[in-house]
């Protein structure tokens, strides 16, 4: 990362950076979760069912991983750590697959307005852009190794066992790709095949770019160390 700045001015911006996109997800997530509490139950069955269905979905969850993650780096630019490296590049690879799978399959779909349109703007736009654009400015990198990679496979593995085990259990599937009662299983778990196939290609991509993008030298990692202990 070079930014024409001196140190605090460095720290200052990257700073800056990791927290606007973790606001913008936590915002996008925080107007849903209002709508949600506020506006009944809807089309689920009771109130406590739309709570859970509205955690449930994949969007929902990524841009909670961003804002998580982001507002870790908002506070220490340099975290770091085999458990942090594994939630940084889920929370990139999260976001990026929500916001394609929703620009290319979800769009239009359902009709929006007002807050709704915002928060879902938020959601599948402006949180996933800005994750992306975030990481190839700021990093943190060299972070993502091959087992980095392996590990970060484990959570939508899990999301989709989850999401195919409730929607046996209860008829409902947070996406139309993934819905077996339409589709059937065969066609659902191709989908998922192939949303799987994009996560996992998209992780390797990571990995390559992360070892050729520019890193943080010492001396910058070392710069924004010395401004946060003297309080710059």
């Amino acid at each position: 990362m070079t930014f024409r700045t001196g140190p605090g001015q460095r720290a200052a911006l990257v700073r800056a950076m990791h927290l606007l996109v973790g606001l913008a997800a936590l915002t996008g997530v925080a107007m849903e979760l209002a709508v949600a509490v506020t506006d009944g139950p809807g089309l689920a069955p009771t109130h406590a069912e739309r709570l859970v269905r509205l955690f449930s979905y994949f969007t929902i969850q990524s841009n909670l991983l961003v804002a998580g993650v982001s507002l870790a780096l908002a506070a220490d630019p340099w975290c770091d750590g085999a458990v942090f490296r594994v939630l940084r590049l889920d929370a990139l690879l999260c976001i990026a697959v929500t916001g394609i799978v929703y620009n290319t399959v979800l769009r239009g779909l359902t009709p929006l307005a007002g807050a709704g349109l915002v928060a879902n703007t938020l959601l599948h736009v402006v949180a996933p852009v800005g994750a992306v654009v975030v990481w190839l400015l700021a990093g943190p990198r060299p972070r993502v190794g091959g087992r980095t990679v392996w590990w970060s496979v484990a959570y939508p593995v899990a999301w989709l066992a989850y999401t195919f085990t409730r929607g046996a259990v209860t008829g409902w599937y947070p996406y139309p790709f993934l819905d077996v009662t339409e589709l059937g299983y065969g066609r659902a778990l191709t989908n998922a095949a192939l949303v799987a196939v994009v996560f996992l290609a998209l992780a390797w991509g990571v990995r390559v770019a992360d070892g050729r993008l520019p890193a943080a030298d010492r001396a910058d990692r070392d710069g924004l160390r010395r401004d946060v202990t003297s309080g710059a």
